[in-house]
């Protein structure tokens, strides 16, 4: 399946509404490196929207910064003064020393732990940002109330009913036994009263209806007994809240984003042959935000701000060409007093470079995978 399939299957709208959430991210990520690194004197030679071509520019007098934007605006960078990106942070460290520049805005001739904190405040820019989006998100359409819900699908269990009959995340619940389920109350309600007993349910997905029949089994415990269940919980109802209310319960979702990514990252790299499937990368993140897109901006905001803790915890672990690998050379400078060896730094480059290629090319088979399959990735 090309790129061109994915679009199509997906809506050229949606694939354009998340590269651009994508993009905005990835450029607040480099704001976060662009302010610390003038608070901390290093001249920023570019700050530029997207990539390739250069389409329309302005530089500074003041600072001498280019502001640019790019041909293809998805991400964009901050190149700063003493780094070429080219090297690892101790190689470029190094060179700097053997020459060393006069002018103390290049990023180098700072000590390292300016150079530390400029490097750590893209993820931290990340972070932050998470927050804001969900307060955002919080304050214009409300938050997720566990009250009410839509009748569309979010999550559906392995081996359920619901899984057995062919639903899946963002299918939307027309009517069950003729009858039209116009939220996601009476859906669960009509459920919830007819254990083991056979429902005619018809669902949208995709402008298509299609009818199945279900059969309810016993719903767990602490759901209630003598209730029927099918496996599959439904996207949950955003309802207006107070300013106090929406600055408390953005910080309580924030602390579940932090939760399940650190938690999810753990069990990758303990488990890894079993958690690896399930990660998505890029298509897959662009086939989840278009399915997410149909539930409303609330849930799609809440999903901005997810991908924007992952991006920003992502870009901290300790491997070459992201931030937490240049990090961790800083870091070995503090602790050394010197620049890496030469040597090691090269086998760790290397290795940590591998790692990182190996990596992209599993998740992007994967997601490819589930696509050409059919399957949801949420």
């Amino acid at each position: 399946m090309n790129l061109l399939a994915v679009v199509t299957l997906v809506g050229f709208e949606k694939v354009a509404t998340f590269l651009v959430m994508l993009s905005v991210l990835i450029v607040l990520h480099e704001l976060g490196h662009f302010i610390l690194a003038r608070r901390n004197g290093v001249r920023v030679n570019e700050f530029a929207v997207g990539f390739g071509p250069r389409l329309l520019a302005w530089k500074s007098p003041r600072s001498g910064t280019q502001y640019s934007l790019r041909a293809f605006p998805v991400g964009g960078f901050c190149a700063m003064e003493g780094e070429d990106g080219k090297g690892s942070e101790a190689e470029q460290q190094r060179s700097f020393r053997a020459q060393p520049h006069d002018a103390q805005s290049n990023f180098q001739a700072k000590s390292p732990w300016r150079r530390l904190a400029i490097i750590l405040a893209g993820p931290a820019a990340n972070f932050l940002l998470c927050y804001a989006i969900l307060l955002i998100g919080a304050l214009a359409f409300g938050v997720a109330s566990d009250r009410t819900s839509q009748p569309v699908v979010r999550e559906v269990i392995p081996g359920s009913p619901a899984q057995i009959g062919g639903l899946r995340p963002g299918d939307r619940i027309v009517a069950i036994n003729g009858i039209p389920m116009t939220t996601g109350k009476k859906l669960v309600d009509t459920i919830h009263g007819a254990l083991r007993k056979r429902l005619d349910l018809v669902y949208q997905r995709n402008g298509t209806q299609t009818e199945i029949y279900v059969l309810p089994r016993a719903c767990p415990p602490q759901v209630g007994r003598n209730l029927g269940c099918i496996g599959f919980s439904p996207v949950p109802a955003f309802e207006r809240v107070g300013f106090v209310a929406a600055v408390r319960q953005s910080g309580e979702q924030f602390v579940v984003i932090a939760d399940e990514t650190v938690e999810g990252i753990v069990l990758l790299v303990t488990q890894f042959s079993k958690y690896s499937p399930q990660v998505s990368g890029p298509i897959g993140m662009g086939q989840a935000a278009a399915t997410v897109q149909d539930w409303g901006w609330g849930p799609y905001l809440t999903f901005a701000a997810t991908i924007s803790f992952a991006l920003g915890l992502f870009n901290l672990l300790p491997i070459p060409a992201l931030d937490g690998g240049r990090a961790a050379f800083i870091i070995a400078e503090l602790i050394r007093g010197r620049p890496v060896d030469p040597e090691k730094e090269a086998m760790v480059h290397l290795a940590g470079f591998a790692a990182l290629i190996a990596l992209v090319m599993l998740v992007a088979f994967h997601d490819i995978t589930r696509i050409v399959r059919g399957q949801g990735v949420l």
